[in-house]
């Protein structure tokens, strides 16, 4: 019998689920109706109970995975355009590794169509978490990708083009001396505040928001008190309404000088800058801000926006920038071309100040943006070249793929030596290889990202909640700009080295890695475990000089290059085990779980039988100074 109009139109309402179901619909046998809903007798479709709402599609020319990149590359099978990064996320594995892909044309992409099935520059994400410990899945190490830093610095006497630019956006201001007395002030006044004891706590009486402003005013009355003490007149005026909402843009200066230094020295304010985050996150809120009546946050002033806001970006452009701001090395050079190259370099930075000074943007201010960039090259040379260094130790030392004997295998078996992981010598030569590229590449952009962890950390519409991650409470917040930048540089990674082995996983925001300011803190300690192996490496010959000590060398290890070998060797076997974690589940290949490796390596090194050696080179820990 066909059904009437009125029929279709009650059939197109949403019906609901207890009329649907009932024992007459169930026992007929019509059971299309009942497992179908959305469709009628007539095969016209409707909307069922249990039917999505259909979502928004992207805008087009973008990702339709992320929705904020470009799209590049065309999935032919999918019929999806996505970003380089998320289809290199959702073709990782299964029947999606098989699909094939083209450029898109009116994308800025280099890259020829490939085959999923040959691709070796591909990334694991989340939510292949099932597979997120399946360390068996890697492809050889192939020749032919360079393992040259992304955007390395030009040459002295090259062509600066653009480097200078993009890189000036990240690079802080140094600090001036009057800066450096508030600076003494900001300190001196974290030191002694307990925001953190009373504000992520449990608390009982007076509400989160008026806790949080109770200790805001209470930081920046004792930094007005330090003031008054310290300039008296300045003092005077700062103090002459009380008001804290006519000084905010002092205490905004005073919390930006803190973060600058902070970013340019992340030796410094190791105790500090965590309460200063956490105030400056709190500030945030929409509660605290009614409250407070004013902001304590400004933006951080970088080498770039003081060049901006005078018309002289043009300096970052000038080839002679790069012979201002080179680092000058004396490490077996003789004196005289030390000489040479420190009186080249002030000729060139004088030069730059005359060439550049016009109205508001003086010659001092000039030279202050070229120690900054000179600054820059500084962290670079003590956090990134240190992963160099070891990438050069690993192929000087070990063959990629076969191993002559024991002592120059780096095969590791998961439950022997404490390992977690199992790998035979061609495939955890390429692991570390892999791990210390991924090190220096985030090394090389460390001060972008930490410019976007503050945003993140930062943000008004992110909000984090207090969460016990078996390591305390700690605040567990979303990091979106942090987490995206980290995907681009670990896709590059996996360029640089043509291969990817385990897991590529990134925690960000769960209770391995609870927020931006703690995947800061992970990653800038890692010239404090490379930079010790390698100043031990390059003063054995110093030691083997000396007869007594060369004997005891012989002795213990064979030779000089046998105890070279030996150190390396434990470390590249034993601080890339996928050990360290609390649990068997937080261990493992993924992306911070290979620093968690190493760090337990660092922990056992008094066990080890070459020790002596550490200590005779001057060793006294990977927290402490040379």
């Amino acid at each position: 019998m066909a059904e009437t109009p009125s029929a279709i139109e009650d059939a197109s309402k949403p019906t609901n689920p207890i009329t649907t179901f009932t024992l007459e619909t169930i026992l007929s046998d019509n059971h299309e109706t009942v497992e179908h809903p959305g469709t009628l007798s007539n095969g016209i479709s409707v909307t069922g109970w249990d039917e999505e709402v259909p979502e928004n599609t992207a805008a087009e020319g973008f990702c339709v995975e992320c929705e904020d990149q470009p799209a590049q590359v065309l999935c032919e099978t999918c019929s999806d355009a996505y970003c380089e990064v998320c289809f290199a996320a959702q073709h990782r594995k299964g029947s999606r590794k098989q699909h094939t892909s083209k450029p898109i044309a009116s994308a800025p992409s280099e890259k020829q169509s490939v085959d999923n099935a040959t691709r070796e520059d591909s990334m694991d994400v989340e939510v292949d978490s099932e597979h997120e410990s399946d360390d068996e899945e890697w492809e050889r190490v192939v020749a032919g990708p360079s393992t040259e830093v992304f955007g390395a610095q030009p040459a002295i006497g090259a062509k600066v083009g653009e480097w200078f630019v993009d890189r000036a956006k990240y690079i802080p201001l140094r600090l001036t001396l009057a800066e450096r007395k508030y600076l003494r002030l900001l300190e001196a006044a974290l030191n002694v505040s307990d925001y953190t004891d009373k504000i992520d706590t449990i608390g009982f009486g007076l509400s989160k928001a008026k806790r949080i402003v109770q200790q805001i005013r209470e930081l920046c009355a004792i930094m007005s008190g330090l003031l008054l003490a310290a300039d008296y007149k300045q003092g005077q005026e700062l103090f002459t309404d009380r008001d804290f909402e006519s000084n905010a843009e002092f205490y905004q200066q005073i919390f930006e000088l803190g973060r600058r230094h902070k970013i340019m020295n992340p030796d410094k304010m190791r105790t500090t800058y965590g309460k200063l985050i956490y105030l400056l996150q709190d500030s945030q809120s929409p509660d605290v801000k009614d409250l407070l009546n004013f902001s304590c946050i400004g933006p951080i002033k970088t080498v770039y926006t003081i060049l901006e806001e005078h018309s002289a970006i043009d300096l970052l452009r000038d080839d002679l920038v790069t012979v201002a701001t080179k680092e000058i090395y004396s490490e077996g050079r003789p004196r005289r071309d030390v000489q040479r190259d420190i009186k080249s370099k002030e000729r060139a930075i004088e030069t730059l100040a005359s060439r550049y000074e016009r109205n508001g943007l003086s010659q001092e201010k000039i030279r202050q943006c070229l120690y900054s960039i000179g600054d820059n090259h500084a962290f670079l040379r003590a956090n990134r070249d240190p992963c160099e260094r070891m990438i050069n130790f690993l192929k000087e030392f070990f063959h990629p793929t076969q191993a002559k004997d024991s002592k120059r295998s780096l095969a590791i078996r998961s439950g022997r030596d404490g390992a977690r992981l199992s790998h035979d010598h061609g495939k955890q030569y390429a692991y570390v290889l892999q791990s210390l590229t991924l090190w220096r590449e985030i090394l090389h952009d460390m001060f972008h990202l930490w410019s976007l962890a503050e945003q993140d950390l930062l943000a008004d519409n992110v909000p984090y909640r207090l969460r016990d991650t078996g390591q305390g409470l700690n605040r567990v917040q979303a990091s979106p700009k942090t987490s995206r930048m980290m995907h681009n540089i670990l896709h590059k990674a996996q360029k640089s080295v043509g291969t990817w082995i385990g897991s590529s996983v990134i925690h960000m925001g769960d209770h391995n890695v609870p927020n931006a300011l703690m995947f800061i803190d992970k990653y800038t300690q890692i010239y404090r475990i490379l930079l010790p192996i390698c100043t031990t490496l390059s003063q054995i010959p110093t030691l083997a000089a000396k007869p007594a000590l060369l004997s005891y060398i012989e002795d213990e290890f064979g030779s000089t290059e046998n105890l070279t070998r030996e150190i390396l060797g434990d470390f590249f076997r034993h601080g890339f085990d996928g050990s360290g974690a609390d649990n068997f589940f937080d261990a493992g290949s993924c992306i911070d779980g290979r620093l968690t490796s190493a760090w337990n390596w660092c922990a056992t090194l008094e066990k080890k039988r070459y020790f002596p050696i550490f200590l005779l080179t001057g060793f006294v820990g990977f927290d402490g100074e040379w």
